[in-house]
C-alpha cells in the first residue's frame, strides 16, 4: 500500500490552508474523495443524465444500468444474499430511522424492550426514543466498561426474553470501539429479538459480511467512505423486508395506483419512493471499485498503525486525556486540560489541521465520560505519520499558547 501515490488521487488533499500544507484528520465526519469517484459523478451528469427504470431511450438505459449496477457492487461488497436486499437510501440516519418507522412501530409493543449503548450516534438512540414512546416499549441501556468496551456477559444480562430490537453501532464514531456486534446478534436471536447495526464507521475502513455477522439490518453511508454525500445503504434480511411497508410513497416505488388504494413495487424498489440518488448511487459504486482496489484489509492494518502512532505521540503532550479503549479503530479522541476542545480545534486549523471538536452527536456519552465536548483526529488510508507529527506539533503550540494567555 504506496500511502504517495494513494494521495496523489485525492485533489484536495493538495492545497494550502490558511498559509499551510492541509492536514485532513476528519475523516470520521465525512472522508475525501479520489478522481476516479469524482470523474464517476461528472460523468453520469456529462455523458447520460436521465432518470431510471422509466424510459427505453438510450440514456436511460445507460443510468439505469449505472445505477443498478452500483447495487451489485454493494451487494457483492457487504456480502448480501441479493441485490432485493440493499436499498438506496440518504445515508444511515435514514436507514436507521426507516428500520425504526417501518418494523419497529409495528413489532414494538407495550412491555417489549430496545436495547441500544450510551456510545451510540444520536441517529441510533432519537429514532428508537420515538419508538419506545409511540409504542410503550422499554429503551434498556447496555452498560460501558472503564475503557468504553461492551461486555458479553452485560449483553447475556441486559437482553431478555422481552427484547425486541438491540440496535449496536459497529465502531463508535468517538471512542473508536470496535463493538463485537456478531456475538450479539447471536444473543439477540436467542432471545428472539432482531439485531440491527450501524455500519457508519466501520464500512469504510473493514471488510463487512452480513451474513457472517448475521444481522438483521445494517445501515451505512456512502460519504464517509470516498463517495458522494446524500447516499447509502440500508441492508435488510429479504424475510423481513417483505413483511415491511414502505415509509415514503410516491413515484417508483409503486406497482398499480388506483384512486382508493395502491399496490407495492418489489423489493427493492417499494423503499425507493421518487426520483432515486442516481448520481451518487454511480459514485458509491466507483468509491467501492476505489477501495478493493486498496484493499480493505490494507486499509483497516493502516489505521491501526496510525492511531498508535497518534497515542504514542501524544505522550508528548501535557495535560492529554486520551479517551476509549487499547484496540481501537482509527479514532482518536482527546482533551487537552485548561483548553477547550473548539480553542484546540481554532488553533490547529489556523495551522491548516482539521479536527473535529464538540460532542460529535453523542451526548449521552459525553456525559458518560464527564465532559462536555472533546476534540477528535480521525484516520483514513490517505494519512501518514509525519501529518500526525504535525498535528502534534500543533497541540504543542495550542497548550503553550493557553498556558501564556492563562498564566
Amino acid at each position: 500500500m504506496d500511502i504517495q501515490e494513494i494521495r496523489k488521487q485525492f485533489p484536495i488533499l493538495h492545497q494550502e490552508v490558511n498559509g499551510n500544507p492541509l492536514v485532513y484528520l476528519d475523516s470520521a465526519a465525512t472522508s475525501q474523495k479520489p478522481v476516479k469517484v469524482i470523474e464517476a459523478v461528472d460523468r453520469y451528469y456529462r455523458e447520460y443524465n436521465s432518470n431510471v427504470h422509466r424510459g427505453v431511450h438510450t440514456l436511460g438505459t445507460l443510468a439505469t444500468d449505472g445505477y443498478e449496477g452500483a447495487r451489485e457492487k454493494v451487494r457483492k461488497f457487504i456480502n448480501a444474499n441479493s441485490t432485493e436486499e440493499i436499498i438506496f437510501v440518504r445515508g444511515t440516519t435514514t436507514g436507521l430511522n426507516t428500520v425504526a418507522a417501518s418494523y419497529g412501530r409495528v413489532n414494538v409493543g407495550e412491555g417489549d424492550e430496545i436495547v441500544i449503548t450510551p456510545m451510540e450516534h444520536h441517529s441510533n438512540i432519537i429514532p428508537w426514543q420515538q419508538v419506545a414512546k409511540a409504542t410503550g416499549a422499554t429503551l434498556k441501556y447496555l452498560p460501558l466498561q472503564e475503557d468504553g468496551s461492551i461486555s458479553l456477559e452485560d449483553v447475556e444480562k441486559t437482553v431478555t426474553s422481552n427484547t425486541k430490537i438491540v440496535s449496536v453501532m459497529h465502531v463508535s464514531n468517538v471512542l473508536g470501539t470496535i463493538n463485537p456486534v456478531k456475538e450479539i446478534a447471536a444473543i439477540a436471536h436467542k432471545n428472539g429479538a432482531i439485531m440491527v447495526v450501524d455500519g457508519a464507521q466501520s464500512t469504510p475502513h473493514m471488510k463487512i459480511d452480513v451474513q457472517d455477522l448475521d444481522c438483521d439490518f445494517f445501515a451505512f453511508s456512502g460519504h464517509k467512505m470516498c463517495g458522494p454525500t446524500g447516499i447509502g445503504v440500508l441492508y435488510g434480511k429479504k424475510a423481513l423486508l417483505e413483511k415491511m411497508e414502505p415509509i415514503e410513497f410516491g413515484g417508483e416505488m409503486i406497482d398499480f395506483v388506483n384512486l382508493y388504494d395502491s399496490t407495492w413495487k418489489e423489493l427493492p424498489w417499494k423503499f425507493e419512493g421518487g426520483t432515486p440518488i442516481i448520481a451518487g448511487a454511480i459514485g458509491l459504486g466507483a468509491a467501492i471499485d476505489f477501495l478493493e482496489e486498496v484493499g480493505l484489509d490494507n486499509i483497516l492494518a493502516h489505521e491501526h498503525k496510525l492511531a498508535e502512532y497518534a497515542i504514542e505521540r501524544l505522550k508528548d503532550v501535557d495535560g492529554v486525556t486520551v479517551y476509549g479503549p487499547k484496540k481501537r479503530a482509527g479514532v482518536v479522541t482527546f482533551n487537552i486540560s485548561d483548553v477547550h476542545p473548539h480553542d484546540v480545534a481554532t488553533v490547529l486549523d489556523a495551522e491548516g489541521i482539521a479536527v473535529r471538536a464538540g460532542h460529535h452527536c453523542a451526548q449521552p456519552l459525553m456525559k458518560w465520560l464527564k465532559v462536555s465536548a472533546t476534540a477528535r483526529a480521525s484516520f483514513y488510508l490517505y494519512n501518514t505519520e509525519s501529518e500526525i507529527d504535525t498535528f502534534v506539533k500543533g497541540l504543542i503550540k495550542t497548550k503553550e499558547y493557553f498556558g501564556n494567555v492563562l498564566y
